[in-house]
C-alpha cells in the first residue's frame, strides 16, 4: 500500500501555519482542531518545519510560561523528514520509527500536498489485515484456496 491511497481516503487539505504565527495561536489550533502537528510555511506549499505536541511541550520545559511569547519558527522542528505519494507505508513506517517522528508532510513536485500520521499508517494497515483475514476465513469456509485477486 502506497501514501496515496491514505491520501485519498483522508484528503490533502493541510493546516499550516507561517513562521511567524505566535505560540499562542499555535496552541490554538492545534487543540480547537484535535491535531496533533502543524506545517510551518511561509508560502503554504513548502514545507520550512513542523510544529508537534512534543515540539510544544519541550518548548515549555525550555522557555516555561515565555513560551507563549515566541513564534512557531522557534520551536518547529527544522530538517522534517518528508515522503511522497508513491512511498510505500513500509517505508513510511520505517522514516517514522528511525526519526521519531509521528508526522510526515507529504511532498509532491517540491510541494506540499498532505500530511500523514502514525494513526493514519496503523489505521490503514488494520484494514488491509481484516480484509486478508475476511477473505481467508471466507475461503476455508467454502472449502478452496484464495487466489492472489482475492487477498488484494
Amino acid at each position: 500500500m502506497k501514501v496515496e491511497s491514505i491520501l485519498k481516503g483522508k484528503g490533502r487539505n493541510v493546516e499550516t501555519v507561517q513562521p511567524d504565527t505566535s505560540m499562542v495561536m499555535v496552541v490554538h489550533k492545534l487543540t480547537t482542531m484535535g491535531i496533533g502537528a502543524l506545517v510551518v510555511s511561509l508560502d503554504g506549499t513548502r514545507v520550512d518545519g513542523i510544529v508537534n505536541e512534543r515540539d510544544v511541550v519541550r518548548g515549555l520545559n525550555k522557555h516555561g510560561t515565555m513560551l507563549m511569547e515566541l513564534h512557531a519558527k522557534d520551536v518547529m522542528s527544522k530538517g522534517t523528514p518528508v515522503c511522497s505519494p508513491d512511498d510505500t507505508l513500509r517505508r513510511v513506517m520505517e522514516e517514522m520509527t528511525r526519526t521519531r517522528n509521528r508526522h510526515l508532510p507529504v511532498v509532491e513536485d517540491g510541494k506540499l500536498c498532505g500530511l500523514i500520521s502514525i494513526g493514519d499508517v496503523v489505521k490503514n494497515l488494520v484494514e488491509e489485515v481484516e480484509l486478508e483475514v475476511g477473505v481467508l476465513r471466507d475461503a476455508y469456509i467454502s472449502g478452496r484456496r484464495p487466489t492472489v485477486e482475492q487477498r488484494s
